[in-house]
């Protein structure tokens, strides 16, 4: 079974007001009342002294189990929204190896499921431990992107893009942690051109994608042996606030468990939003000892994806 042993959260300190987010080429003024009064976005955190590098070395960095369980870590994982994250993407990956002295470990990028890449690594992070023979290895799983361009920034009509960053310890078995019960995903590879499909595929988008989110939730419900009553919080990604609202009315499901208190302060942090809200959850006590809760991403391209988890009891 796969666990995760330790989640931990970068939140820049600098707030960006969603009309400055992209200058000139961003909202106009009827966008910016839309997405404040009903999307329920607000500010963005961006981190404008860190690279791509820096920023998710500072989430590892708050990883307070690092140093005793550095030597254990087997696989690196960053997990990514956009091909291109960087003038020279190579070196990103290689410099976070070397500030956080993990240059033992295998390390690589992933990139095939757009904004719900950072479940795909926490899924492929157990297959590698499983078939590694080692109980004790561990993998460490990165997400977190920079907005550095205005198609970075901005996605019209739906979010706003923000610079948090999310570290997450998996392990197996052996050690303790949030135990991973089901993972579920899907695919709708008619619309894989994402930001440059058609006017008319975009409406269509729009028309399945409540339908779709619902849809594998409700599988990775079934795969876990339970129903969506049991689930104690949803931790969902940040686009916006009136999607939830929908898919909540959509599934007869409480809008108030779903832990949407970052979106107006944060946005949609690529890869990272579930294990920000994870974090941020824990902190608030929203999220408690043997809790249910649901993970869920969906990636332009377009990709959906849901996590069940169970919430360690440190008492056991």
């Amino acid at each position: 079974m796969t666990r995760l042993a330790e989640v931990a959260a970068f939140l820049p300190e600098k707030e960006v007001p969603i009309e400055v987010v992209c200058g000139p080429g961003g909202p106009s003024e009827a966008d910016v009342r839309l997405l404040r009064r009903y999307y329920g976005l607000n500010s963005v955190r961006w981190a404008p002294e860190l690279d791509l590098a820096g920023l998710l070395v500072s989430a590892g960095e708050r990883l307070t189990t690092l140093p005793e369980k550095r030597d254990r870590i087997r696989y690196v994982i960053a997990a990514r929204t956009l091909q291109v994250v960087a003038p020279d993407p190579g070196t990103v990956l290689r410099r976070v190896l070397r500030e956080l002295d993990l240059e033992h470990a295998q390390a690589f990028a992933l990139t095939q499921h757009a904004c719900a890449s950072g479940l795909l690594a926490v899924e492929l992070a157990g297959r590698l431990l499983a078939s590694d023979g080692d109980p004790e290895a561990l993998a460490l799983v990165l997400t977190g992107e920079k907005a550095f361009t205005t198609s970075a920034q901005f996605i019209p009509g739906t979010a706003v893009m923000g610079e948090g960053a999310a570290a997450v310890l998996v392990g197996g078995d052996a050690g303790p942690g949030d135990a991973v019960l089901s993972y579920a995903t899907r695919t709708r590879g008619e619309f894989r051109e994402g930001l440059t499909i058609s006017p008319e595929q975009a409406a269509r988008f729009g028309k399945i994608y409540t339908e779709t989110v619902a849809e594998v939730m409700q599988a990775a419900v079934d795969a876990a042996g339970i129903s969506m009553a049991d689930v104690d919080l949803i931790l969902p990604h940040n686009v916006n606030r009136i999607s939830w609202v929908r898919l909540s009315r959509h599934l007869g499901y409480p809008v108030d468990r779903v832990y949407l208190d970052n979106v107006p302060v944060t946005g949609h942090c690529f890869c990272a939003d579930a294990f920000i809200n994870h974090c941020s959850a824990e902190a608030a006590g929203r999220l408690k000892a043997r809790d249910i809760y649901l993970m869920v991403a969906v990636g332009l391209g377009a990709t959906f994806s849901a996590m069940v988890l169970e919430k360690a009891d440190p008492k056991v």
